[in-house]
């Protein structure tokens, strides 16, 4: 009868297990079907009785001192997040939680560089969880957002060339900003000059737009970009600078198709 009134109690509140003195192992399997997580409360658990809980709540995989990768499996599928709570995860594991979601990297004590490129490319912010991510990761993270130059903390002039040419607001980004930096930017994307255009002079501009327009590979977004950019209209109306004469004079036969085109575009 008694077992009976501990039935019920458990059926209301799984937990209460820990206050049964002795429960018989049928209580402690019924609890467990209740509530995963309370096999903290079950001293020396069977193996059934850990799978249990984890079928009930991967959390509960957390009690389990020495999960199979079996376990850890069931765990992870269950939800990536699970990968919190296991202490040694296989590289099988580690895998199945990062292909879920790059953010479970955060649980990886030394994950490879293969594994870091697959957290970043599944999501590229997952980045701000390596401590220090190798240059391929830092450029796979840039390649699909240039957001992702916020997390890393040093990042190379390269990784910082990509993250501009990919959009000029990840100047912002750039703490380290010197005049070096400015007209390396300027040279991969025009677009930059928003930003920076009280802290260069003429001269500087003149000579990075000389130097990329007169190369016979530049892009057609550059030239278009530098034609249609309201804030070089701006500044050029105040230092009598005239675009089309510029790249008539300066311009590759390329950059001299792309400007035609562009200016037969506004008729």
């Amino acid at each position: 009868m008694e077992e009976a009134k501990y039935m019920q109690a458990i059926e209301a509140n799984p937990s209460i297990i820990k206050m049964i003195p002795h429960p018989t192992e049928e209580m402690k399997l019924f609890a467990l079907k209740k509530e995963g997580l309370v096999l903290e409360y079950i001293d020396s658990p069977t193996k059934e009785m850990e799978e249990l809980a984890i079928d009930s709540n991967p959390r509960a995989i957390k009690f389990v001192s020495d999960p199979t990768e079996e376990m850890m499996i069931k765990a992870v599928n269950k939800g990536w997040n699970t990968l919190e709570y296991i202490k040694n995860p296989t590289e099988k594991v580690l895998e199945l939680a990062v292909n879920q979601a790059g953010w479970a990297i955060q649980y990886a004590k030394n994950p490879s560089i293969e594994m870091q490129l697959l957290a970043v490319r599944k999501n590229y912010d997952a980045i701000k969880y390596i401590k220090e991510p190798d240059e391929r990761v830092q450029e796979a993270a840039v390649k699909i957002s240039y957001d992702a130059l916020r997390y890393i903390h040093s990042p190379s002039l390269q990784i910082e060339m990509m993250a501009i040419k990919e959009n000029e607001a990840a100047i912002s980004f750039i703490t380290s900003l010197d005049k070096q930096k400015m007209l390396a930017f300027l040279k991969v994307n025009i677009l930059v000059v928003k930003y920076i255009i009280n802290q260069i002079t003429k001269e500087e501009l003149e000579g990075v737009l000389k130097e990329v327009l007169s190369n016979e590979e530049v892009e057609e977004k550059y030239v278009r970009d530098f034609l249609n950019c309201s804030t070089i209209d701006k500044y050029c109306s105040r230092q009598h600078m005239d675009k089309m004469l510029l790249i008539y004079q300066y311009g590759s036969k390329t950059a001299k198709k792309i400007a035609v085109d562009e200016k037969l575009k506004r008729r």
